[in-house]
């Protein structure tokens, strides 16, 4: 919404930052975002947008167009890597459909960042994760073993919960997922990125730790603007993530995040995998599904 100055043909709007929030919170609402998490990462690359349409003078974020968040792209392409990128493409090509610039079935094009990205690898060995482990709080602690069996996110370990509380989303899935992790893991079910409710496998040693964390009622807790219900008294989320950064620091040097035991997980279910079906290809994919990411795409960086 525009203000007039008195005297002044000049327009002036809400700050980016604001109007991108706004944004998010209209498409959330109207289901175009189908996650806080996702109206999260889509306001930022808003943000700029809106710095961009401001800077060259072409209105509030209502008024984008297609030429011009090609044009923004375009420019953003010479100043940032591929992932970040993509996730303004992303948010755009979301905003051109809620002001109604482009249909359910059109997508703005892909452009490739000029701007080389340099890939680290960020997975721990069996080792080091015992190192870290050591230096953490019990709480938070089980919270990491749970994460590197599992291959599960930080915020993930929030909404873990029995098989029989919570029913996973149906999705076409190999019947080798979970291959060769039949006997000694128990299934449980979390929500992810996306909002995608997913089974998960956990190794029963770490199920009797789990249960006796059980709380009596599930609670209610904020993470980084998200709610969740809480089942068990594990670390989890921002405060897990800070934690293992600092352990990782003091036990090794370094820390590539908690994310790097995920990839652990990612690198060591492939080989295992492979042995079973015999098929890198179809390895990938099991594995992606058993990560809950939507393209095994995604899956492919982790093995690096």
């Amino acid at each position: 919404m525009s203000k007039s100055k008195p005297g002044s043909k000049e327009h002036t709007f809400a700050k980016p930052a604001t109007q991108a929030k706004r944004a998010c919170i209209e498409m959330f609402k109207g289901r175009l975002i189908d996650s806080i998490g996702t109206s999260r990462t889509y306001q930022e690359g808003l943000t700029r947008f809106g710095e961009w349409m401001r800077d060259n003078r072409c209105g509030a974020l209502p008024q984008a167009s297609v030429s011009r968040a090609e044009r923004f792209l375009a420019e953003r392409a010479k100043q940032v890597g591929q992932k970040t990128l993509d996730r303004d493409r992303q948010a755009v090509q979301v905003l051109l459909r809620h002001v109604g610039k482009l249909a359910a079935d059109q997508r703005l094009p892909v452009i490739q960042a000029e701007r080389q990205q340099v890939l680290q690898a960020r997975a721990y060995t069996p080792e080091q994760v015992h190192l870290i482990k050591g230096r953490m709080a019990p709480h938070n602690a089980l919270g990491l073993e749970i994460s590197h069996a599992a291959g599960l996110r930080a915020h993930e370990l929030f909404t873990l919960a029995r098989l029989d509380e919570v029913r996973p989303d149906a999705r076409p899935a190999d019947a080798a997922k979970f291959a060769g992790r039949d006997n000694d893991h128990t299934k449980y079910v979390v929500t992810g990125k996306g909002g995608l409710t997913r089974e998960v496998s956990i190794p029963n040693h770490l199920v009797t730790r789990l249960e006796t964390q059980r709380l009596d009622e599930p609670r209610t807790i904020r993470d980084r603007g998200v709610l969740y219900q809480q089942r068990y008294a594990i670390g989890g989320g921002q405060a897990l993530s800070q934690a293992f950064s600092g352990a990782s620091t003091a036990a090794l040097g370094y820390s590539t995040g908690l994310h790097g035991v995920r990839h652990s997980y990612s690198q060591q279910r492939h080989y295992e995998v492979q042995l079973l079906v015999g098929d890198p290809e179809r390895a990938l994919r099991i594995v992606s599904q058993e990560l809950g990411h939507f393209r095994p795409e995604i899956t492919e960086v982790y093995l690096r």
